[in-house]
């Protein structure tokens, strides 16, 4: 038979076009197409591997079936495409193989075994940057150093420039200078699925990760220094308000609403609970230097001594007229100190039980708490919007730190300087202070949305914890050099740092003794002007 038949042309144009031909392609070809080129391929050549058209009948080919590759040039990247790696197979390539690039749930799917690449025909995902903080660097430098060096009297100067990181040290290398540890820098917020305000952070022993309570009973673990979720567990049946750690890092205790006491292995396996501990919302609990006993406070209006190991009741001390919101075992001695709604705060012995000292300095309800570690200090915060410094000493009142608009709701030491603490607040404000400086250092107005209940400082002193009332749990670091420290959570309401008034003292550290005072951009501009 010939190509050029009249009466196989004639037939061949009787037969109706397929189903999922378009109408535009039911036309004949142009005349100035060859006829051979309007027959059919022969039978023994499989359809899919017969040549592709000139370029001037791109527009009348017909769609590729289900399982048959698209034909033609391979289409420009877009942002349905991905880009054919080195395993895949293109059709330039050594062997045949459709182009790697994604098809639309709308079109037909190219099997999976015709791809080199598996990933190619899955959806890509968003690739989004981590944040993470690592303190291996400068553990490390400061190992190093301290071989030659004496003190830091030894150290070179941080200069305010990026440059500058490779030369960090940790906080505790920097003893004599806190303004280097402050911990302004918003870095990640942590957000469970189950959305509830978080009542307390605590950090394990070793630094590695951070341990929400929160108001539906759940435990929640966060990685210390990438922030993404680890796990998540039905500790309580009802809120939790208080956690700690014991002195040799093995057992955790915790407190709830419902008056119960549960002991935790550091593995988070629950080993014992005393579901009658008190009659009311357990406040706060403290270890004893020697882990052999602990206290606790509630809303019953006491406050009770237990032996750990037999989780036994030795003796409950009654004195506030109210509910207990805080209580603090000194880091050496049997001495308790205990705040409540009386607006008082108490000193206890805790072996005979005997209510040693009262301080009548704040007007409203003392809601926390804290022994300094250099064991003279207690540090108190009230809904009078006023943190006090009292001295055991001389059984008197230091100073008076004011600056907060509301009620100051939780309150952190750091845990290598004695002078320096942060506050937070009701209206969701962190401030960080230093002894003999009546105004905060670094004020964060808008670090939540809502109050915050408490704050945490990991164990190397580098980042600072905080769990509020809207929800999240945020990561705050220390400035890089030559950080301008202008985020959102470091700009008041219409000022940066850069632009405030120079003459309000205390509001930038500009005036603290040692040449690290010049750690980042704006310690220097303020310095400058100090002068």
């Amino acid at each position: 038979m010939m190509y050029g038949d009249p009466q196989q042309q004639q037939q061949h144009q009787q037969h109706p076009p397929p189903q999922h031909q378009q109408p535009h392609q039911q036309h004949p070809p142009p005349q100035h197409q060859p006829p051979h080129q309007q027959h059919p391929p022969p039978q023994h050549q499989p359809q899919h591997q017969q040549h592709p058209p000139p370029q001037h009948q791109l527009q009348h080919q017909h769609p590729p079936q289900v399982g048959e590759f698209p034909r033609g040039p391979q289409p420009p990247p877009s942002l349905m495409m991905r880009q054919s790696s080195a395993s895949s197979t293109t059709l330039g390539g050594p062997g045949p193989g459709p182009p790697d690039y994604h098809h639309p749930s709308a079109q037909p799917h190219p099997p999976y075994d015709a791809h080199g690449d598996s990933f190619a025909a899955k959806r890509m995902r968003k690739i989004g940057q981590r944040r993470a903080v690592d303190y291996t660097s400068t553990v490390v430098r400061y190992m190093q150093i301290r071989m030659c060096q004496r003190d830091s009297r030894d150290r070179t100067v941080l200069q305010p420039t990026p440059a500058a990181a490779i030369d960090m040290l940790p906080t505790v290398a920097y003893s004599d200078n806190p303004s280097t540890s402050f911990a302004a820098k918003f870095v990640h917020t942590s957000l469970n699925k189950n959305r509830c305000s978080i009542n307390r952070v605590l950090w394990t022993p070793t630094g590695r990760r951070l341990i929400t309570g929160s108001q539906s009973g759940e435990f929640t673990l966060w990685n210390g220094q990438s922030f993404n979720f680890e796990m998540i567990l039905q500790a309580h049946d009802q809120a939790i308000r208080s956690m700690v750690w014991s002195y040799n890092e093995n057992w955790m205790v915790t407190g709830d609403d419902g008056g119960s006491i549960k002991y935790w292995q550091n593995n988070m396996n629950n080993v014992k609970a005393n579901k009658s501990a008190h009659k009311e919302s357990v406040r706060d609990l403290s270890f004893c230097r020697t882990d052999l006993k602990f206290c606790s406070c509630s809303d019953d209006t006491t406050v009770k001594v237990w032996d750990f190991a037999r989780c036994q009741e030795e003796r409950s001390l009654s004195g506030h007229g109210w509910d207990v919101k805080s209580v603090d075992w000194h880091p050496t001695k049997s001495l308790l100190v205990s705040g409540g709604k009386d607006n008082l705060v108490k000193l206890w012995d805790a072996k005979s039980g005997r209510e040693l000292c009262s301080f009548h300095g704040h007007k409203n309800t003392v809601l926390c708490v804290k022994w300094n570690q250099n064991g003279n200090w207690v540090l108190t915060a009230s809904k009078d919007q006023i943190i006090k410094l009292y001295d055991i000493r001389a059984m008197k009142e230091l100073e008076s730190f004011r600056g907060h608009r509301k009620d100051v709701t939780a309150l952190a030491w750091h845990p290598f300087h004695e002078e320096y603490f942060v506050s937070g607040s009701f209206d969701g404000s962190i401030f960080h202070w230093l002894v003999g400086h009546e105004t905060p250092q670094v004020e964060i107005p808008n670090a939540h949305d809502n109050s915050v209940w408490d704050l945490a400082w990991h164990p190397i002193g580098y980042i600072l914890c905080s769990g509020s009332n809207d929800h999240t749990t945020k990561f705050w670091c220390r400035n890089r050099p030559g950080d301008p420290a202008r985020d959102k959570f470091n700009v008041g309401h219409s000022q940066g740092y850069g632009e405030q008034n120079p003459a309000l003292a205390g509001r930038m550290p500009g005036n603290f003794p040692g040449p690290e005072a010049s750690y980042n951009s704006w310690t220097v501009r303020c310095w400058i002007d100090a002068k």
